[in-house]
C-alpha cells in the first residue's frame, strides 16, 4: 500500500522530469515559507516559474485542477513573494504554472497549464 506522501513524491518527480524535457531547469524543490509550500521553482528563459503539482487518481470531484482554489492560489502567491524577497529578485519576471497528473502514475495523463493564475 502506498502512502499519500510517497505518491506525492512520485508525482513531483514525474512532473520535474516532464518539465525538464520541456526545457525548464530546476532551482528549488519544496520551497517552504510560513505561508505555505511551492512544489517546484524552475527557470524558463527569463522567467522564474513557480509550479504547483497536483495528482489525482480519478477525475471525480473535478480532478486535480479543481483542487487549486482561491485560498491555495493566495498561499502560493505569498510564498512566491517570500522567495522573491529572500533572493532579492523582486524585479524578476515570474509566473505560476500548474502541472496536473491524473490516472495511475505509471501511465498518468499530464496537463501543463502555463501562467495559470
Amino acid at each position: 500500500m502506498t502512502t499519500t506522501g510517497t505518491l506525492g513524491n512520485r508525482a513531483e518527480k514525474l512532473a520535474l522530469d516532464y518539465l525538464r524535457k520541456q526545457g525548464l531547469s530546476l532551482l528549488e524543490k519544496n520551497y517552504r515559507s510560513r505561508f505555505g509550500e511551492i512544489d517546484l521553482i524552475m527557470r524558463q528563459n527569463d522567467y522564474l516559474v513557480f509550479v504547483e503539482v497536483r495528482y489525482r487518481k480519478s477525475g471525480d470531484y473535478g480532478g486535480a485542477l479543481a483542487s487549486i482554489d482561491q485560498r491555495k492560489q493566495r498561499k502560493l502567491r505569498r510564498t512566491a513573494e517570500t522567495y522573491l524577497q529572500r533572493h532579492k529578485a523582486s524585479d524578476q519576471a515570474c509566473r505560476f504554472d500548474i502541472l496536473c497528473l491524473q490516472g495511475e502514475l505509471d501511465q498518468a495523463q499530464i496537463e501543463w497549464l502555463e501562467n495559470a493564475f
